[in-house]
């Protein structure tokens, strides 16, 4: 096998480097899904727009992000991992980055509803399943709960930090530290991540034979193709009911509903985080 500067001697195995990566990555993709319980009431103040409005593109967004799930995973079988976790970073520093400048509610659908939704979708569901497929044979089920322990993680970590930017700075100062974080991660991605063991001459963690390359297909027909042989089982229909419902309370209901009177600060822009009094 071809010998890479990237193998190392030792117990060392690059897979935990690839999972480092896609950790930070889905971490920051769940805190960006996040980040509009921030923004609401500072949007309502600022544009005067409704919560109904606002909260209406918030859904588009989750629509896209669960509709794109399964056509995610057939472009990530298809293009590999590092592209499409690319692609899926830039999205959401564009739709990020630009937010500062919107001034109309349709601008916020364009950026917040479509290209965060779109790039959320690419890589947030799938994409922890998929590199811990590729990279592990010993230790998935370890990985799998860490990668899957990043959705809370990246609110635990930035919605406070997010909440107080917003108070002290303005909600524009938030949401570029967001874009900056992103333009930070994306060369990163681009640098260090791989697809699979075999770029590098290795074996899957814990394996003892060689990778058997998959045959590529078209990701729209694999993508349609899931969907048709999921809704024929039981444990799908569970699984989208459970997750419906949960999406429906944290997302829908708390997520959107500020509660009480919103502070005011002296650059005249006021949050409050839901269930605050």
């Amino acid at each position: 096998m071809k010998t890479s500067p990237f193998q190392r001697p030792g117990p060392f195995h690059y897979a935990w480097v690839v999972a480092a990566i896609t950790f930070v990555t889905l971490l920051l993709t769940a805190a960006i899904r996040a980040t509009p319980s921030v923004l609401i009431v500072p949007f309502e103040n600022e544009f005067h727009w409704t919560p109904a409005s606002i909260s209406t593109v918030i859904s588009i967004n989750l629509v896209l992000y669960g509709l794109i799930g399964p056509f995610g995973a057939g472009s990530i079988q298809r293009f590999g991992p590092r592209k499409i976790m690319v692609v899926s970073l830039a999205l959401l520093g564009a739709g990020i980055a630009l937010t500062p400048l919107i001034t109309r509610l349709e601008q916020l659908l364009l950026l917040w509803g479509i290209l965060v939704g779109v790039g959320t979708g690419l890589s947030a569901i799938v994409l922890g399943a998929t590199i811990v497929h590729r990279w592990f044979d010993r230790y998935r089920g370890v990985v799998l709960g860490v990668l899957s322990a990043s959705t809370a993680t990246g609110q635990l970590l930035f919605l406070p930090l997010l909440a107080n930017l917003t108070v002290q700075y303005g909600w524009r100062v938030a949401t570029w530290a967001i874009a900056a974080v992103i333009a930070l991660a994306i060369p990163f991605v681009a640098l260090f991540m791989r697809d699979t063991p075999r770029q590098l001459g290795l074996r899957r963690l814990g394996s003892d034979h060689d990778e058997i390359e998959s045959a590529v297909e078209n990701p729209i027909l694999a993508a349609m193709r899931a969907l048709f042989d999921a809704t024929r089982s039981p444990a799908f229909w569970l699984l989208a009911g459970s997750f419906f419902v949960c999406g429906a309370s944290t997302n829908g209901l708390i997520g959107t509903q500020p509660s009480g009177e919103p502070m005011t600060t002296p650059t005249n822009t006021s949050i409050q985080l839901a269930g605050e009094n």
